[in-house]
């Protein structure tokens, strides 16, 4: 156990007035307050501070009295736990009693609260996440946290199995903070752990796996680490779809900025019927579903093309199905098959037509009765629009009108 190695520069998000007046009610009547996990860890290495927790000995109901006096509001988040959330001068903090897990499941755990902060860190996940810090900056480690921040490396606290059966959910965990953190070879301990205990994976909720794996699929590393999971075959135990990470490294290289949902169909989407499976196995919000269905839907009319493709090909599928649908199956479908997508690609899609020129008035000019037989006549004066690549000239398209009136009269 080394203590205060080190101190943090108490500078932007650490140094607000708020925070500092909140450690100091906190702090209060002998208790003691300090600032720990991912704020202490990203000061330390340089990354940006998003949320800032804090530990404290006081008891909830204390934290939540304190506040009160002090003018500050409290949110009982998750008193139970020992967690409460206080808005300080307008920041919202979320402070924690000390606590010890007594008994857990792998989902849940019991805990009592405690005063010892070497035992608080010994309940954590991993030693880059127990690290604590006072008002001053002064670090205190009690697990080994310190030296992993300086080699980049992601370690389990204690006995790697002893944690993950404490609670699942730290398999995902692990790969995710090493492709954010880890800076080599991932720790052989707890990629050892994780081969005994991955069957625990099933056990956790839809909404907590698609919490970790879109924060995963984002990461610095992402690729090498999903290459990991792949090759332990966690992806079966998640979500039971064929999945070639080897798409994810080809797309972004020509997207890098490709989002969550992206790389994800990239990994694993190939049907519409697994765009049904993810919804239900990953709980996707109806919008995220949709959105998945449609790229399956483009993916599977893009393979039936010839190829090499062509531009007018490519502007009757965006004309069909949507200008952006049709550009991530694409970059999906280059991905796959290993192939550039041409600048004239991008244009023929982003030059589709968005609105069908033949609309229903028109036919009622022309004597057609509104009906299925009037949608019948503008689907295939349509196809005939998109056969001719979409002229724009009036007497063109009335010539392709009339053709597909006299065709279904």
């Amino acid at each position: 156990m080394s203590i205060s190695k080190r101190r943090l520069a108490m500078t932007g998000a650490l140094a607000e007035p708020g925070l500092h007046r909140l450690l100091d009610v906190l702090s209060s009547g002998g208790d003691r307050t300090l600032l720990v996990g991912g704020a202490v860890r990203n000061a330390l290495i340089g990354y940006p501070i998003s949320d800032i927790d804090l530990a404290t000995t006081a008891r909830p109901y204390t934290v939540v009295e304190r506040a009160a006096e002090a003018g500050m509001r409290a949110i009982p988040t998750g008193i139970d736990h020992g967690t409460v959330t206080v808005i300080s001068e307008g920041q919202s903090y979320e402070v924690t009693t000390l606590r010890e897990d007594v008994e857990t499941d792998g989902r849940h755990a019991t805990v009592h609260f405690g005063s010892d902060f070497a035992k608080d860190a010994a309940r954590r996940d991993f030693t880059i996440n127990a690290l604590y810090a006072d008002a001053s900056g002064e670090v205190f480690d009690y697990v080994g946290g310190l030296d992993d921040i300086l080699f980049r490396r992601v370690r389990f606290i204690g006995h790697a199995q002893e944690r993950i059966r404490e609670d699942y959910l730290r398999i995902l965990r692990f790969f995710r903070f090493s492709a954010d953190y880890a800076g080599g070879e991932m720790d052989k301990e707890g990629l050892r752990a994780i081969e005994e205990e991955k069957s625990g994976l099933q056990k956790l909720s839809a909404e907590r796996v698609r919490s970790e794996l879109f924060k995963l699929l984002l990461a610095r590393r992402a690729v090498p680490v999903l290459m990991a999971m792949s090759h332990r075959g966690l992806f079966d135990l998640l979500i039971d779809l064929p999945v070639s990470v080897e798409a994810i490294e080809a797309l972004l290289a020509q997207d890098p900025g490709a989002d969550a949902l992206l790389r994800l169909a990239a990994l694993c989407l190939h049907r519409p019927d697994d765009a049904l499976a993810l919804k239900e196995r990953l709980r996707l919000s109806n919008a995220e579903a949709e959105r998945m269905m449609q790229m399956a839907q483009a993916l599977t009319r893009l393979s039936g093309l010839s190829r090499p493709l062509t531009e007018a090909s490519l502007r009757k599928l965006a004309f069909r199905l949507g200008r952006h649908t049709v550009r991530e199956a694409l970059e999906i479908d280059a991905a796959r098959r290993s192939y550039t997508i041409r600048s004239e690609y991008y244009a023929a899609i982003g030059g589709a037509p968005t609105v069908s020129p033949f609309t229903g008035d028109m036919l009622i000019r022309r004597g057609v009765q509104p009906g299925r037989m009037m949608g019948d006549i503008i689907r295939r004066a349509e196809d005939g629009w998109m056969d001719a690549d979409f002229p724009a000239a009036p007497d063109r398209l009335q010539i392709i009108l009339n053709e597909a009136i006299a065709h279904l009269s």
